[in-house]
């Protein structure tokens, strides 16, 4: 068995470190923020977590999911919030079990911490990469604390340290990938709705809360202890309706009042957390090549960071885990088993990056076209008749983990397609022609599991 660094200790790096712990390798664990079970997250920077299928399958192999269930929130729906209008809910699925679950970041990643730590990871804070020697196969490492650096061999090292990533900067430095950050033009800022005088949820908490005004959104996620996460999506600058165009608290008030009065009411404190909290930018992460011989590999978000926007980031990451693991299965190699996991990975990852780009304009905007609302009502009911034909993108992503994501991308645009040659100039799904619907399904969509 090999002795293991873990470079990043955020919610994939624990997790990878367990599995590699059980297969009965000496795992050590580095990261460079203060341990999160002795320090808080500062407020404001932390989009909350939907986990799903993928994720889900990743923790059972791990086998934490009773542990962590007690801070799962089940999300059945999305309920829309328009101005004007009654709220709206849509399922995401159709079935039972087809629901997401909200997670603080911040409970999670502890929790991740401490099972890692239990199964004999060795868990070292304000510990920072500052290089990577490829030749010599040596990290060197610096004690935040006392300023003393140090080295460690990479045999391997693993690098699970986020969109950030200092391992990807020296790959790329020393032209071993080519990487590349590709910035949304928009940014966010978190809010938080604190439960009533009671300690009852202020908005129900069986939904993922979207307020969507076309250029810019509002969510909101609910929390184990009835409070809401809500993160404002808007244009950086550019026009009145950005972070920079909006500038002060009481313009920034004058905006809620306008745009999001609902929202506005359940926080009393509004101003205060306005101020406080950061405003943060969104970034795709493009990695060519995620590993270095047997010596280093990339993997979650420093080889391929997306928005968030489809609640796939933290999934994606924790599959990445599963994968690697189930890799090690079938090889002790460790240079085979990094260049396999690369080119299982690659596709799917680049798959997800282009959908979660996509969902933002869906959630923000398109959710709330009638002729959207429309084909959403009907890709329930065609998945019905056809179980293993036609499942609508969005339940393929969230809750079929045996689907790879660049499969649900390649079978969503034939799907799309398929929508929108029935639907065309119907408005109801009883003017649906169902038989020319079941036509195309059986022409166009093999059978998923055949």
């Amino acid at each position: 068995m090999s002795e293991v660094a873990i470079l990043g200790g955020g919610c994939t790096g624990p997790l990878i470190g367990l599995l590699l712990a059980r297969r009965g390798h000496a795992v050590t664990l580095y990261e460079r923020r203060p341990d999160p079970r002795a320090h808080a997250v500062p407020a404001g920077r932390s989009i909350n977590l939907a986990l799903a299928d993928r994720g889900i399958k990743a923790l059972e192999r791990a086998g934490l999911m009773e542990r962590l269930r007690a801070a799962l929130v089940p999300m059945h729906s999305r309920m829309i919030h328009e101005i004007g209008k009654p709220s709206l809910s849509l399922r995401y699925g159709q079935r039972t079990e087809e629901v997401l679950w909200s997670a603080s970041r911040a409970v999670l990643h502890r929790l991740l911490v401490e099972a890692a730590a239990d199964a004999g990871v060795d868990c070292r804070f304000d510990q920072a990469l500052v290089n990577a020697d490829f030749s010599q196969s040596q990290a060197t490492l610096q004690d935040l604390a006392s300023g003393r650096q140090y080295t460690i061999p990479m045999s391997p090292a693993i690098a699970a340290d986020g969109a950030s990533s200092a391992m990807r900067m020296a790959m790329s430095r020393d032209g071993l990938c080519v990487a590349s950050e590709a910035r949304l033009p928009h940014s966010y800022k978190e809010l938080n709705i604190a439960p009533g005088a009671a300690g009852e949820a202020r908005l129900d908490s069986g939904h993922l809360h979207i307020w969507p005004r076309g250029s810019h959104m509002l969510i909101a996620l609910p929390n184990a202890d009835n409070s809401l996460t809500a993160t404002l999506f808007m244009p950086a600058g550019g026009s009145s309706d950005s972070f920079t165009g909006i500038g002060g608290i009481e313009s920034a008030r004058q905006f809620f009042e306008r745009q999001f009065p609902d929202v506005l009411a359940l926080i009393p404190d509004f101003d205060a957390q306005y101020e406080r909290h950061p405003v943060s930018h969104l970034s795709t992460i493009y990695t060519d090549v995620w590993h270095v011989g047997a010596s280093a590999l990339l993997i979650g978000d420093a080889a391929h960071g997306i928005v968030p926007f489809h609640g796939q980031g933290l999934n994606c990451c924790f599959e990445d885990c599963l994968a690697l693991d189930q890799l090690l299965e079938t090889s002790t190699d460790w240079r085979d088993c990094f260049a396999r996991f690369t080119a299982l990975r690659r596709p799917n990852s680049d798959a997800i990056a282009q959908m979660a780009l996509e969902n933002y304009v869906e959630m923000r905007d398109t959710v709330r076209n009638p002729h959207f609302q429309l084909q959403k009502e009907l890709s329930l009911a065609l998945e019905l008749r056809h179980p293993r034909r036609f499942i609508p993108r969005y339940s393929m992503v969230m809750f079929h983990a045996e689907i790879p994501y660049s499969a649900a991308l390649n079978r969503g645009k034939v799907q799309a397609a398929i929508l929108e040659e029935v639907t065309r100039d119907v408005r109801t799904l009883n003017e649906v022609d169902f038989a020319l619907a079941d036509r195309l399904i059986e022409e166009r969509l093999i059978p998923l599991d055949g």
